[in-house]
């Protein structure tokens, strides 16, 4: 596996991710009954960013300043961006960084649902590199409600649900290193909707050619799923040379009226986080409720 999120970490495709994740997260906490997160390539679980500046082949310019980092220089944040943002500095200062100096450690998704879980909910974290599964297992050595999983996350789909708390989020994050990943994601999401078909399942992915991303959309319409919306931020337009000029997330079961509060926290970061013209934040609906 020559992925290695660390050298892109806190970026924009994280920050966008991560700041939809919480706000799914708190939706779903509306309601007191306990639910189940599964994060089907959960990574490490956190980022040393000085670490990754360093690389272990070439050095590379980090990318969080252009992602986390410029929302951390600015004020008045609106709420949902602040919630993110507060999480964010409390990884930092837990992972030994003094407060009141420059972030030094970014937080993975499975940290972030550690840090929003109540006590009647569960954690299911799956990693099938070795090195960052040892890793995740060490951040959560002592949660109770956690449980570290070294296998492949399309094979938890399976093995997880249906949970018995009856209510849950799936988190799938591929790395797209696989040229066949689109397809296992469709597969996987068949399979976890044949098993869990009022889960909530969230599905990122990387907008470098809006062809592909759209015959993802058709392939996934095609297993005639429930209501289901794409949440995207481009920070460029199509005529930069970035190769990756937006990320999104595919949300099917989302909370209700999850999209009116999707849709201008994306505004807002296609503001702040652009690096080329053009770009810009919306909320489709696939199938609509």
């Amino acid at each position: 596996m020559n992925y290695r999120h660390h050298f892109h970490a806190g970026n924009f495709a994280d920050v966008a991710k991560h700041a939809l994740l919480v706000r799914l997260f708190r939706a779903l906490q509306k309601k007191d009954k306990g639910l189940l997160y599964l994060d089907t390539h959960a990574g490490r679980g956190g980022y040393d960013l000085a670490a990754a500046a360093k690389g272990d082949s070439l050095p590379r310019p980090p990318e969080w300043p252009h992602g986390i980092g410029r929302l951390l220089a600015r004020d008045g944040l609106p709420e949902p961006l602040a919630d993110y943002v507060a999480l964010v500095r409390e990884f930092d200062r837990r992972a030994g960084n003094p407060p009141g100096t420059a972030l030094r450690y970014y937080p993975g998704s499975p940290w972030l649902a550690g840090a929003l879980a109540r006590p009647q909910d569960r954690l299911v974290l799956c990693e099938k590199e070795p090195g960052e599964c040892a890793a995740l297992r060490e951040e959560f050595q002592f949660a109770l409600r956690a449980s570290v999983q070294e296998l492949d996350g399309y094979v938890a789909l399976r093995a997880a649900l249906p949970p018995p708390e009856k209510r849950g989020l799936s988190l799938i994050d591929p790395p797209f290193e696989a040229q066949d990943e689109w397809a296992q994601i469709v597969r996987g999401l068949a399979e976890g909707l044949r098993r869990f078909p009022s889960g909530v399942f969230a599905v990122w992915y990387p907008l470098t050619e809006r062809a592909r991303a759209e015959a993802f959309f058709a392939e996934l319409l095609a297993l005639r799923p429930p209501p289901t919306l794409a949440a995207e931020l481009l920070i460029a337009g199509e005529g930069s040379a970035l190769k990756m000029k937006g990320c999104g997330l595919v949300i099917l079961n989302p909370p209700w009226q999850f999209d009116r509060e999707a849709a201008p926290l994306l505004e807002y970061l296609a503001e702040v986080l652009a690096q080329a013209p053009g770009g810009g934040g919306r909320v489709r609906w696939l199938v609509p409720e």
